[in-house]
């Protein structure tokens, strides 16, 4: 029988990244991210992700699609268009399959996200 998945009762260990050097606008930020939960098919995840401050463009895939929920910090994402929307402590979005623009880490930041990746 599948299982309720409590953040606050599990520690997942966490994986680093930076963003690709050919995508990075400012800084080398350090991401951190803690996946709480994969589905037995790999389509939906959910966790908690943490990045310093730094500036990246981000180019999400057909069927890919997040939500997320800023805890601490604050960021700004701003579309191909020039329209920009900024995220603090409480404040959530989501960033929709196709999803092409620039991602930016004003304040050291975590969120609460769930991906959800399906065939375009």
């Amino acid at each position: 029988m599948p299982k309720l998945t409590v953040f606050a009762a599990s520690s997942p260990a966490p994986t680093y990244d930076r963003p690709r050097p050919e995508r990075l606008v400012a800084g080398n930020p350090l991401r951190t991210t803690w996946e709480h939960f994969l589905s037995t098919t790999g389509d939906l995840s959910a966790g908690v992700w943490a990045c310093e401050p730094g500036a990246w463009n981000i180019a999400f895939a057909p069927g890919k699609d997040e939500f997320f929920c800023v805890i601490d910090g604050r960021i700004r994402i701003t579309d191909s268009t020039g329209a920009a929307a900024e995220f603090g402590p409480g404040q959530a979005g989501i960033i929709p399959s196709g999803f092409t623009g620039r991602f930016e880490v004003l304040e050291s930041v975590r969120k609460y996200y769930v991906l959800v990746e399906r065939a375009a």
